[in-house]
C-alpha cells in the first residue's frame, strides 16, 4: 500500500519570469484536473474569483504572486501536488524554499521574450539541486521567437540541453496546435479561455492525409519537414538524463488558450519522478521508510482573513503522516499532536486523515513553528537546504503608533517566521532592522502589518552591504570579536550572531583582521563555498 501510494505521486514547482503565464499555467493544470471548473484571469474581473492560486489581498490588487501557494489534484490515477511560486525578484528566497519542497519543476518561458533575468537565477537553483525540468513555452498564439531561434537561446542561456516532445504548428495567428513527439499524435484544440476545449483530433501517422484536410498542404508539409528535422538535431528523449536534471524535454503551447496543457500534464505524470530521498545532518532519508518525517518549508498567517489562522506547510519525506498522532519536533525537543491538519485542493483546504511521501500538509500553528523545522517519529535529525540568504536592503523598523506596539511586535515576528523578510535585532540598542532582496516587500509587510495586525509603520534605509553570520571554534574568541565590533553585530531569529558589514571593503578589512572568525553568506554554515572568510 505505501510503495503504491508514493509511485503516485507527483510533487512539483512552477517557476517562471513574472508575466511568462505561470499562474495561468496552474489554473489550467488545475482546469484538466478537475480541480476547478472556470478559469480566470488573474487581472480580470470578469470572473468573482481572482487567480486561485494568488491568496492575499495584495496579490489580487496587484495581479503578482507574493507567496507560494500549494494545490493539488487527483489525476489519471496520479496524486498531482503543485507548488505555485512567486514570479516577483523581490520574493525569490521564498522561491528557492519551494525548490527544496519539490521533486520537479515546470520552468514557463514567454515566446515573445524569450529567457529572462529571473528564469536564469531560478535555473541556476535547479541546476545546483539537479532537480528534473520540463519547459513549457507559453503564448504560441501570439507573435514570438521562432522554435528553433528560442531553443537555441534556452540551451546557450539556461545551459541545459533539450528535447522538443511537442512541436506547435505555427505561430502567432496562423498558430493551429501542437504534434505531440512523445505520443506519435496530432492534437487540435480550440481557442477557449474558460473551459477545456472540446473538439480535440488525434492523428497517429503524420504522413495521413487527415492532416492536410484539418490544418491545410501547407502547414502540414512544414510539420512533416519540422518533425524529421528536429530528430536530427535534438537529443532524444532520455530519461535517465532528464531526472538528473541534465535535459530539459519542451512543450509549447498557449496556456490561456488550453493549448499543450494536457500534452504536458499527460507525459509529465509519466516521466517526472515520484517522491525523492532528502539529506539531513545525520543522514539522507528515503520515502518507503516506515517513520513519519518531514519538514517545514513555508508558514503563512492569515491564509483565510476571516480566521486569525497560520499555518505551516509541511512536505512530507517518509513513513505516513497520521491525524491526531503525536509528532516529534527536533529543534524544540516536544512532541507535538495536530487535530486538525489540512489538505488543499485547489484554494480550497480540508482536514486530512493522513497523508504520505511527496504531499504537503498545512499544520495550524501557534507559533511553534520556523521554516526549516524537522518533524520526525523521535530520531533527532534535521533536513539540510532550506537556508536564509544574505538580504540586500535593509532597512529600520519605525513604529508609527506607539499604543500598536504589541501588534506590531506580534505581526513583524509572524511575517518574518513566514520569510517574507528577515529580522535582526543589533545588538548595542535592539532596533528592529528588516532585511529584503528587493523593495516590493517592504510594501507588502507595510500593507500586511496594517491590514493585518492593525499596526501602523515605516522603514528608515540602513547604508548595509551585507549581513554576514559568524561563527568561531573558539568561543573567547568570538565572544571578544562580538564585543569589539557590538556596533555592526545583530542576532537573527534564532539568536545567531549576525555581522552587518557597511560595505565590501569592511567585511574584508574586518576578515582579514579576525583570522579566528568565520564569515558566512547564509544561515547554514555547512560548506567552505558559503564561507566569506578572507572575502575580497
Amino acid at each position: 500500500m505505501k510503495q503504491e501510494e508514493i509511485s503516485k505521486r507527483r510533487t512539483f514547482g512552477i517557476i517562471s519570469h513574472p508575466d511568462a503565464g505561470k499562474t495561468t499555467l496552474t489554473e489550467k493544470l488545475l482546469l484538466f484536473g478537475g480541480a476547478i471548473q472556470t478559469a480566470g484571469a488573474v487581472k480580470s474581473n470578469k470572473f468573482k474569483k481572482a487567480a486561485t492560486s494568488d491568496f492575499m489581498e495584495i496579490e489580487k490588487q496587484r495581479g503578482i504572486s507574493v507567496a507560494t501557494s500549494v494545490m493539488g489534484f487527483d489525476y489519471d490515477g496520479y496524486k498531482i501536488n503543485i507548488l505555485d511560486t512567486p514570479g516577483h525578484k523581490d520574493f525569490a528566497e521564498d522561491t528557492y524554499r519551494t525548490l527544496t519542497a519539490v521533486d520537479s519543476v515546470i520552468l514557463v518561458i514567454d515566446c515573445v521574450k524569450g529567457v529572462e533575468e529571473q528564469t536564469r537565477k531560478l535555473m541556476e537553483v535547479c541546476r545546483m539541486r539537479h532537480t528534473p525540468v520540463i519547459l513549457f513555452v507559453n503564448k504560441m498564439d501570439r507573435e514570438g521567437q521562432e522554435p528553433y531561434q528560442l531553443l537555441e537561446e534556452v540551451e546557450r542561456e539556461l545551459s541545459i540541453h533539450t528535447c522538443p516532445l511537442s512541436w506547435p504548428i505555427g505561430i502567432g495567428e496562423s498558430f493551429k496546435g501542437v504534434y505531440n513527439r512523445f505520443e506519435k499524435q496530432l492534437d487540435l484544440f480550440r481557442p477557449n479561455k474558460t473551459k477545456i476545449a472540446e473538439d480535440v483530433v488525434a492523428i497517429n501517422d503524420l504522413n495521413s492525409p487527415e492532416l492536410d484536410k484539418h490544418i491545410g498542404e501547407a502547414a502540414a508539409g512544414k510539420l512533416r519537414d519540422d518533425v524529421e528535422l528536429i530528430a536530427g538535431i535534438y537529443e532524444p528523449f532520455d530519461k535517465q538524463l532528464y531526472s538528473e536534471g541534465y535535459l530539459a524535454p519542451v512543450f509549447f503551447g498557449s496556456a490561456i488558450n488550453n493549448f499543450g496543457v494536457k500534452e504536458l500534464l499527460d507525459t509529465f505524470v509519466r516521466i517526472a519522478p515520484s517522491p525523492l530521498p532528502r539529506h539531513t545532518d545525520k543522514r539522507e532519508i528515503t520515502p518507503a521508510e516506515n517513520d513519519f518525517s518531514g519538514f517545514i518549508f513555508k508558514i503563512h498567517a492569515n491564509l483565510d482573513p476571516k480566521h486569525r489562522d497560520r499555518i505551516a506547510f509541511c512536505r512530507i519525506v517518509s513513513g505516513k503522516f497520521e491525524r491526531n498522532k503525536f509528532y516529534y519536533h527536533t529543534r524544540l525537543d516536544k512532541k507535538f499532536r495536530f487535530s486538525s491538519p489540512v489538505g488543499f485542493m485547489a484554494n480550497e483546504k480540508s482536514i486530512v486523515e493522513d497523508a504520505w511521501p511527496g504531499d504537503v500538509i498545512g499544520l495550524y500553528d501557534t507559533g511553534n513553528f520556523k521554516i526549516g523545522d524537522t518533524l520526525t517519529e523521535g530520531e533527532k535529525l534535521s533536513f539540510q537546504g532550506i537556508p536564509s540568504f544574505s538580504p540586500e536592503i535593509f532597512k529600520e523598523l519605525v513604529n508609527k503608533d506607539p499604543f500598536k506596539s504589541k501588534q506590531l511586535e506580534k505581526g513583524i515576528s509572524q511575517l518574518t517566521d513566514e520569510g517574507v523578510a528577515q529580522l535582526f535585532i543589533r545588538a548595542n540598542d535592539n532596533v528592529k532592522i528588516i532585511g529584503t532582496v528587493g523593495e516590493l516587500q517592504f510594501e507588502v509587510i507595510q500593507f500586511r502589518l496594517l491590514h493585518e495586525y492593525g499596526a501602523s509603520c515605516a522603514f528608515t534605509p540602513l547604508e548595509y552591504f551585507k549581513a554576514c553570520w559568524v561563527t568561531s571554534d573558539d568561543k573567547k574568541l568570538l565572544d571578544k570579536f562580538l564585543l569589539h565590533e557590538s556596533r555592526y553585530i545583530t542576532y537573527d531569529k534564532h539568536n545567531h550572531p549576525v555581522y552587518m558589514a557597511k560595505s565590501e571593503w569592511y567585511l574584508k578589512i574586518t576578515s582579514e583582521a579576525n583570522p579566528g572568525i568565520e564569515f558566512h553568506s547564509t544561515s547554514e554554515f555547512k560548506t567552505e563555498q558559503e564561507k566569506l572568510h578572507g572575502a575580497k
